[in-house]
This record gives C-alpha cells, structure tokens and sequence, in this order.
C-alpha cells in the first residue's frame, strides 16, 4: 500500500510539473513574440521535439520551447512515400471554417478537394476554371474562395461579392470567367476580406492559388493531369 501511493505521489507531482513547465513555456513564447507586435492566436507543439507551432494573425511559424529561435517556411514530413509539406496543416481548420461561403463544382466520384483563392480579373484564373469540368471528370472537386487582387471594395470585389451572393453562384462565376455581364446584387451581405485574409495566412500573392488537402499552397495555373499527378503522390 504505502508503494502505491509513493507512486501516485510521484504521478502527481509530475503531472504538475507538465502543466506548470507548460504554461510557462507558453508565457515565454507568447512574451517573446509580442515584443515584435506579432499577435498569437494558438500555441501546439510540432512533430519535432522542442519545437512549437503558432498561429498568429499573419501565419504559421515555429519557435523553440525557450522563444530564442523562430522559423518560418515549409517544414517536411519525411517518413512517407514522400516528402509532404506539413507547414500549413494547422490553417486548414481555417479554410473549412469557410466552406459554407465556397462555390463548389463538386466531382461525381470525388477523390480529392482542392481549394482555390480565384479572382474574376485573372487570366490565369479563368484558365484554371476552364479545366474545371476536366477535373471534375477525374475526381477532384474544386471549392472556389474569392481573392480580388485590388481588394473587396474594389470594383472587382463588388462584382465578386455579387457572385458569390447570386441564387446560382457556379452559373454566375463561370459567365464572369467568359465575360459576360454581372447582375449586381444590392445588399449583399457577404465580406470577401473574409476570404481575403484567411489567403493572406496561406502568403497568397497571387492568383490562382491552390490549397492542396494536406494545406501546401500551389502558386500559378496547372493543367489537370499535372495537378492529378501531384495529389496521386500524397
């Protein structure tokens, strides 16, 4: 009896030290960062030992458990098939956050999802959306978010907003990507920045910007078999 509890003690007063140590730790970090006016909105610990995950307003980076080293960029997994960029994983919450507000063209036989930041004004991007129908066809959905490069108050963003906001969102957003005029909508309620933000998390610079299941963010338009080769590889 008297072995059982010198044990329970010992359980005891390690799982205080744990949760001491660990809010401690978190008060470091979060004093460290904010002396650089950086806003932290969680802290986890990464996959690597000592090391932890932040999200802040402006993205993800990483710190050491003391707040003396900070990283910033894409982190690999590498005990897989392949390499997989893991740096962004912890955004993803904040993409789903958002699917009731995505135009969908979902696949028949789905197989992946990817999300697109798209902008009406893009060439680049009305390429992607002529391909959609192809990738459809092969299994991959394609979830729309809106990135109107000159702002959601821009006349761009109007139109944009008057898109997301229509009865019919996929007919209108495609008829917008062949030219075709934008019924404005007066009230709409929906606030792109919204969208805009959650992109500016992902270090979107420019559009199409795809955001692929595992949250790597893939620059530029790609053909279908090419985008398909990618997710195969995950």
């Amino acid at each position: 009896m008297k072995r059982k509890l010198l044990l329970l003690a010992a359980a005891c007063i390690t799982a205080f030290t744990a949760t001491v140590y660990g809010a401690t730790e978190e008060k470091v970090i979060r004093d460290t960062l904010e002396k650089y006016d950086m806003s932290v909105e969680a802290i986890k610990p990464s996959p690597i030992v000592g090391l932890n995950v932040v999200e802040t307003t402006t993205g993800i980076v990483y710190i050491t458990d003391d707040g003396k080293y900070l990283l910033q960029g894409p982190i690999y997994d590498m005990s897989g098939k392949n390499p997989v960029n893991i740096s962004n994983q912890p955004l993803m919450k904040k993409i789903e956050a958002l699917k009731n507000e995505m135009i969908i063209f979902k696949a028949p036989r789905e197989k992946y999802v990817v999300t697109v930041f798209t902008d009406i004004s893009c060439g680049y991007c009305k390429k992607l959306h002529e391909s959609v129908g192809e990738l459809n066809s092969k299994g991959v959905t394609v979830r729309y978010l809106a990135y109107p490069r000159q702002g959601a108050d821009s006349d761009v963003g109007k139109k944009m907003a008057s898109i997301w906001c229509n009865g019919l969102p996929q007919k209108a957003l495609t008829q917008a990507f062949k030219g075709d005029e934008i019924a404005m909508i007066d009230g709409c309620k929906i606030d792109l920045s919204k969208h805009m933000n959650v992109g500016n998390l992902f270090k979107v610079t420019g559009t199409p910007a795809i955001i692929l299941p595992d949250g790597q963010m893939l620059p530029g338009f790609l053909k279908p078999d090419a985008l398909i080769q990618l997710l195969d590889q995950k």
